[in-house]
């Protein structure tokens, strides 16, 4: 009787252990930018509640906490940012934060030095590593690690998230790489805003070129817009593109030169670099950002973009790109 007693309790006990594992709380976590976000939601499935700090449109070079983001910070119970100084005046607030609770900076963490751009100004390193997809896809397995450790009970749908995500990046990858391929070689160069598609263009073997440096906290003068209007003039390049956290008024001074050079040059879509799109459309997701930016790359410089693969398909059907769209 004893014995039954005590095989009942232990499989109670047990039974009680597995609801509460089941029933855990989402982790709490707070990512700096869109594309952080975007991959700790995709991993973390529902194991984990995101808040973004930064939203569409919002430059994160440029970006200071406010007393409602400090707040934010301490309501979270991890914290994951892009890091190498993207958010370089949120440095001290992270810094503080990170001697309190999980807080992951995921390029350093996951990147190799060997594969990062170095530059000539404060930086010192280009943060802008997502702009080549098989580079932020090695976040992925950093962000699974540090949501299992902090969600136990998580681990095993946490790394199914992640497989499936890594899958759809790998996708998303060559993808990019085919459609690029199908612009003219002679029309292959990308002027933007700033230079944020470093890793883009040596990822998809485009030139890049940009009227800004790397960071927007740099002056444009004269003389950056007179070398950009050589280059689209020499170049005969038929458009130029302007990015959602930029002013366009550097790329139109570039656009107005170039005309009365005789260099007719049009005004390509908007590109998404240091934020997504808006949430709830397929630019506010990071697969989303990338495919709309490359059809928009491919279109304006004379190519056509690749059928989407397989492994997109559910993406597609979630988010019905136009050319995807029934």
């Amino acid at each position: 009787m004893h014995g039954r007693r005590g095989i009942g309790m232990a499989a109670l006990t047990l039974a009680w252990c597995g609801v509460t594992l089941a029933q855990e709380a989402p982790l709490k976590v707070t990512a700096t930018t869109g594309m952080v976000a975007d991959v700790v939601e995709n991993v973390g499935g529902e194991c984990v509640d995101v808040a973004t700090l930064m939203g569409p449109g919002v430059d994160p070079h440029l970006y200071q906490a406010s007393a409602r983001d400090v707040r934010t910070f301490q309501g979270a119970e991890a914290i994951f940012y892009s890091g190498y100084s993207l958010e370089g005046r949120l440095g001290d607030v992270l810094e503080r934060f990170g001697e309190t609770r999980p807080t992951v900076a995921l390029a350093p963490a996951s990147i190799d030095s060997g594969d990062l751009i170095t530059v000539q100004d404060v930086y010192g390193i280009d943060p802008h590593v997502w702009m080549a997809v098989d580079l932020w896809a090695r976040t992925v397995p950093t962000v699974a690690e540090a949501l299992s450790e902090q969600r136990p009970g998580c681990a095993s749908a946490v790394h199914d998230n992640a497989e499936r995500y890594a899958a759809q990046l790998a996708a998303l990858h060559d993808w990019i790489a085919a459609s690029i391929a199908s612009i003219p070689e002679d029309q292959r160069i990308l002027v933007t805003a700033h230079d944020a598609f470093n890793y883009y263009g040596r990822a998809y073997a485009i030139e890049v070129a940009g009227v800004q440096g790397i960071s927007t906290e740099t002056e444009t003068g004269v003389a950056d817009i007179r070398h950009m209007t050589d280059v689209v003039v020499e170049r005969r390049v038929p458009a130029v593109f302007i990015e959602s956290t930029i002013n366009p008024r550097t790329v139109q001074a570039v656009i107005d030169a170039a005309r009365q050079r005789g260099q007719d040059v049009a005004l390509g879509a908007q590109l998404y670099a240091d934020a997504m799109g808006e949430a709830g459309t397929a630019e506010g997701t990071y697969i989303g950002m990338l495919h709309a930016n490359t059809r928009h790359i491919v279109e304006a410089l004379g190519g056509e973009p690749a059928p989407l693969p397989e492994a997109l398909a559910d993406w597609a059907e979630r988010w019905r790109p136009d050319e995807d769209a029934a």
